[in-house]
């Protein structure tokens, strides 16, 4: 049971370092993140609703006890990363492996929270 929760803490830990790292740029670093999305086609205005929901994704893994809402957290977060993905593959920037990382340690984690929870 250790163990589980171990790698649990650890591929949560390092998918919220991501997340805050990702939603800090879309905030920060607003300039660079607006030709990002124009060069993806995706419109610039959710650019804040996203980073609002990585955050808020984050808060629902973290805080929450109820299943439904982390569930949905946990869905949000894996289309974000599958969308991501085949994001950048399409344009080929050579960007998407940052979302397929995302979504290992998303795998891992859901995985052993399952575990860690029964």
């Amino acid at each position: 049971m250790k163990t589980n929760k171990i790698v649990f803490y650890v591929s949560t830990g390092l998918l919220t370092v991501l997340m805050l790292f990702s939603a800090s740029m879309y905030v920060f670093n607003h300039e660079e993140i607006v030709k990002a999305f124009t060069n993806f086609g995706y419109p610039t205005y959710i650019i804040y609703p996203l980073a609002l929901a990585k955050t808020l994704g984050l808060v629902a893994l973290w805080f929450f006890q109820k299943k439904r809402i982390v569930e949905w957290a946990y869905a949000g977060f894996f289309f974000n990363f599958v969308l991501a993905f085949f994001a950048h593959y399409m344009i080929g920037d050579g960007e998407q492996m940052g979302a397929l990382m995302a979504l290992v340690l998303l795998a891992v984690s859901y995985i052993f929270s399952k575990k860690v929870n029964q």
